[in-house]
């Protein structure tokens, strides 16, 4: 009896450890950022990071749901403003569910892709790109659209097209194939 508690005690021990341990790693690793409780690896692409953080399970979902898996998980490389599920919850209530039934697809991709513009632009290129447009710059979004970036403090906010405004709240979160910046708002083209 002694001898299977201490064996059950030991290998509790073990995997209290190897957890801490891989923790510990995660945080080690050069460039990797924790984001919604998760560990984004710069080694991972924004797919296989953006599954794991608990703060995006909606835009994961609606990743899904609008067919983008594959083209998120390709080469890119892509700069994503990816809004948590609290800035999905500020949309009127019924958006979100009404957006991921099978014929609202286009509309989704619209709204998905506006938050992607090709190419990796970190904090340092957008606040490059502000200082050289006079305190704006205009970003093409894949899906044609465009978004005015500006400094207001230390932070960038974003300006969509219809007048609404977003906050990077955690910028740089560099993956395989691109870059990943955590906005507050979601952004809604024209």
């Amino acid at each position: 009896m002694k001898k299977s508690l201490f064996s059950l005690a030991l290998v509790t021990f073990l995997s209290a450890a190897a957890v801490t341990n891989v923790s510990a790693q995660a945080n080690k690793m050069p460039g990797t950022v924790m984001v919604g409780g998760a560990a984004m690896y710069p080694t991972k692409n924004i797919v296989e990071n953006a599954v794991n953080s608990k703060d995006h399970t909606t835009l994961v979902a609606a990743v899904k749901a609008a067919g983008l898996v594959e083209t998120l998980s390709s080469a890119g490389p892509f700069t994503v403003f990816a809004p948590t599920n609290e800035a999905f919850n500020k949309l009127p209530a019924g958006t979100v569910e009404t957006l991921v039934k099978p014929e609202n697809k286009a509309t989704l991709t619209k709204i998905l892709t506006y938050h992607v513009v090709a190419g990796r632009m970190t904090a340092a290129d957008l606040k490059k790109a502000i200082k050289a447009g006079g305190g704006k710059a205009t970003l093409k979004t894949v899906s044609g659209g465009t978004l005015t970036a500006m400094i207001k403090g230390k932070t960038i906010e974003l300006k969509d097209e219809k007048g609404g405004m977003s906050t990077v709240t955690i910028a740089d979160v560099m993956q395989s194939n691109g870059v990943i910046h955590v906005v507050n708002t979601v952004l809604m083209p024209q």
